[in-house]
């Protein structure tokens, strides 16, 4: 049986209290969507390990939560750092017009000439947009936003293209 394709959506980044609790960032969109996904995948000394959510809630600006088995301060401490990552066949079916950005990380982009500007090493927001960065063939970082029907022309999943409407600087 293969390896389920992990998708990382937040990481631990404190602790909460002395009952094992830790702190948690999500990158979900909406970021509260984090406590629908189980189990919880974290990466501990370079390896996956699934954990259910005893307890989770809101708190201030991120959330807490409690995994099965960690029941101290100490045991929660050991956490700090570590990935969260579900399956990438917990996450919901997107209409076919919206893509998950992990499904465009290393798509190849070609503008609409046919030329190939690189492939998408990753993808950020901003309060406007979301941003494209394309690696080159030199290795220096190509900034596209991700406005569809105006920069991004069309994402071909199949292909593994994304043609946008953009020029080569000379």
């Amino acid at each position: 049986m293969a390896e389920p394709r992990l998708i990382p959506i937040g990481r631990i980044v404190g602790v909460f209290g002395v009952k094992g609790w830790v702190k948690v960032l999500s990158d979900t969109n909406p970021p509260v969507n984090i406590l629908s996904y189980a189990p919880w995948y974290v990466r501990r000394n370079g390896q996956w390990h699934s954990y259910a959510v005893a307890e989770a809630q809101a708190h201030g600006k991120g959330f807490v939560a409690r995994l099965e088995g960690c029941s101290d301060r100490d045991r929660a401490m050991e956490f700090i750092g570590s990935d969260i990552a579900v399956e990438r066949s917990q996450l919901p079916a997107l209409p076919p017009d919206e893509h998950y950005w992990i499904d465009l990380t290393g798509l190849a982009v070609v503008n609409q000439h046919g030329i190939r500007l690189g492939s998408v090493s990753h993808l950020f927001a901003t309060g406007a947009n979301d941003v494209l960065v394309v690696k080159d063939n030199r290795g220096e970082d190509i900034l596209i936003p991700y406005v569809p029907d105006y920069y991004i022309l069309n994402v071909d999943s199949t292909a593994g293209t994304i043609t946008v409407d953009w020029e080569v600087e000379a």
